[in-house]
């Protein structure tokens, strides 16, 4: 997915269409918890005018990622839709402070480390295989168990509601000594 500038500036005023698949599937040396990524299709079109190049990009594919409880295998489908741009002139960085813009290596686009990025950005925090969100039980062990963040405020309550067994005549004696 890579386009000289002079090959975009053919489709000058007229836009150009997108319908490519690539592979990215060295995303997984970036991240390691990718297993794996399916080929990536994008479709869309760049609109290149005197001094921008903007694509308006639909990506489709799958990634394979560990269930964060059973290390089972998981397709998370990737669907995302985003509007990349690329200056053609560097002098005209500073006036786009606000927006997300990026720099052209020499005189070729390249949409892979931009599509790469997305990607990544996409990997959610928690993937659950369809087994691991019908168990209602968190794996435990001997002496240790995993518990959602309302259980482990529950437990936090609860031990601050305990008094430390040395201490319960000291709290004995300070009673006696508020009630005097």
């Amino acid at each position: 997915m890579k386009w000289s500038i002079i090959q975009l500036q053919k489709y000058r005023d007229k836009g150009m269409q997108i319908d490519e698949t690539v592979d990215l599937n060295d995303i997984k040396e970036i991240d390691p918890q990718v297993i794996r990524v399916s080929p990536i299709h994008v479709t869309g079109r760049a609109d290149i005018a005197s001094n921008r190049v903007t694509f308006h990009l639909h990506i489709e594919g799958k990634m394979v990622l560990p269930c964060s409880r059973t290390l089972v295998e998981v397709d998370v489908p990737v669907d995302l839709h985003t509007i990349e741009t690329y200056l053609l002139d560097e002098r005209e960085y500073d006036m786009y402070e606000e927006e997300e813009i990026h720099r052209i290596e020499g005189d070729v686009i390249d949409l892979k480390p931009a599509i790469r990025e997305l990607l990544i950005l996409e990997i959610p925090m928690q993937v659950l295989s369809d087994e691991a969100r019908e168990q209602n039980e968190m794996p435990s062990g001997k002496d240790w168990e995993v518990m959602t963040e309302e259980q482990a405020h529950a437990v936090d309550k609860e031990e601050e509601k305990k008094v430390d067994p040395r201490l319960a005549d000291l709290a004995k004696l300070l009673d006696q000594n508020k009630k005097s």
